[in-house]
């Protein structure tokens, strides 16, 4: 069983970076394909970006599109975000989802593995 915790989240300006890291354990990620949900208070989950265990897989939200990275790195069994030019509606519980399917939705339903998630705030 793929057991998955995420970290990195703080407190950043408009503008600033933060790269966050999920690290699986139990079983390797390199079976999984990955992806990042973010959460913002009385909202649902939110797609941000995920990459398919089959790897050149690798899908970003059109919101984070130039400014965010999903990479992972299986001798180590993590996937980073690295998010760039944060914005302030960006600001929320960011969580990593892992699915055994080598495709890439949107829907946080297709993914029945998470992580705890890593809150983000973004001051204004």
């Amino acid at each position: 069983q793929l057991h998955l915790v995420g970290s990195g989240g703080g407190l950043v300006q408009t503008g600033g970076s933060l790269t966050l890291t999920c690290v699986g354990s139990g079983a390797s990620i390199r079976s999984y394909t990955m992806g990042w949900f973010r959460q913002a208070p009385g909202k649902g989950r939110e797609f941000v970006a995920a990459d398919s265990w089959v790897g050149d897989n690798t899908v970003v939200a059109d919101s984070g599109k130039g400014r965010f990275t999903i990479s992972r790195d299986n001798a180590k069994s993590t996937v980073s975000l690295t998010m760039n030019s944060l914005k302030p509606e960006e600001a929320g519980g960011y969580s990593c989802a892992a699915r055994v399917e080598q495709n890439t939705p949107a829907n946080p339903s297709e993914y029945p593995n998470w992580g705890q998630g890593t809150q983000v705030t973004v001051s204004a």
